[in-house]
């Protein structure tokens, strides 16, 4: 189909029907297993089985016809606003946890403490509360086991150890990303190839070690997803954020294996600009997270 002088429309799009499904069934499956569901677990692998095909496939036919000269200039803009209001979603998607955050420490906590307008509230609502953060909430859930039983108390995550390693390991990955485009830019392949390698390794090494921190927590300092709302919080803003890094290593994977393939130039690479555009997010989004959650 020639497009020199038209705008590219697909024929259909089943790859959209494939990721929604993925993302529902995932969402449903891990819903249930939060409720003791015994399929909960099953039904949220099979979501992500289906996630990852779509993944694979949407990508694969992004590139046969982008390499086959289907898209024209109007095509990559399209693509890149695209590309920038999907980004700009994600960061409100991340606001909102923030947002969340920043109000029950600053607002919520205090003000149930009786500061402020609040002292009436506290007499009427929970007279013994004493603020301060981090906050198991009123029934301790979770926490050390102590002869056995939990004791609803939880050690909260530091900033350094295991997060100020992945925090070095992401900001190291957005140097190589940069680095392998520069490297597609100066035609050097060599550089390009070695920069995602660089980049989707670190990638998988920031994973790996949040899975430690994940088991370290629960394990040996009772920090919990039900420990409070500082668990909650804690555990769905690193865990978004860390589905977020697999599904950025599984695009730059994508990307990787068609540069061996000899895909891109320095004048057609959208596919590579968007991948390290969605990297860069999870960098700044990562920093603004070892800022708030852990540091502060």
């Amino acid at each position: 189909m020639s497009t020199s002088h038209g705008y590219y429309i697909p024929h259909r799009a089943t790859w959209p029907v494939l990721a929604t499904a993925g993302l529902v069934c995932m969402a449903v499956g891990f819903a249930n297993h939060l409720n003791g569901s015994p399929s909960g677990m099953n039904i949220m692998m099979m979501g992500l089985a289906f996630f990852i095909v779509m993944v694979a496939g949407w990508f694969t036919l992004q590139a046969t016809e982008s390499e086959s000269g289907t898209y024209n200039t109007q095509v990559g803009i399209s693509f890149r606003m695209g590309m920038m209001w999907f980004i700009f979603s994600e960061v409100m998607f991340f606001a909102v946890f923030f947002g969340t955050l920043w109000y029950t420490r600053n607002l919520s906590v205090p003000w149930l403490g009786g500061e402020g307008t609040g002292a009436a509230t506290k007499e009427l609502l929970w007279p013994d509360y004493e603020a301060g953060w981090p906050t198991n909430g009123p029934k301790h859930l979770g926490g050390k086991l102590v002869d056995g039983k939990p004791s609803g108390e939880f050690e909260p995550m530091g900033a350094f150890g295991l997060p100020l390693l992945n925090t070095l390991l992401l900001l190291s990955s957005g140097v190589t990303v940069t680095w392998a485009h520069h490297g597609l830019l100066a035609k050097n392949r060599d550089q390009l190839i070695k920069g995602l390698i660089a980049t989707v390794t670190l990638g998988l090494l920031f994973v790996l070690c949040q899975a430690t921190e994940y088991h370290e927590a629960y394990t040996e300092m009772g920090l919990q997803l039900g420990s409070g709302i500082y668990g909650s919080t804690f555990f769905m803003l690193t865990g978004f954020h860390g589905f977020h890094v697999c599904v950025g290593a599984i695009i730059l994977s994508v990307v990787l294996f068609r540069s061996w393939k000899g895909h891109f130039k320095p004048e057609n690479h959208f596919a590579f600009e968007g991948a390290a555009w969605y990297w860069h997010f999870v960098d700044v989004v990562w920093l603004g997270l070892f800022i708030f959650v852990y540091l502060i």
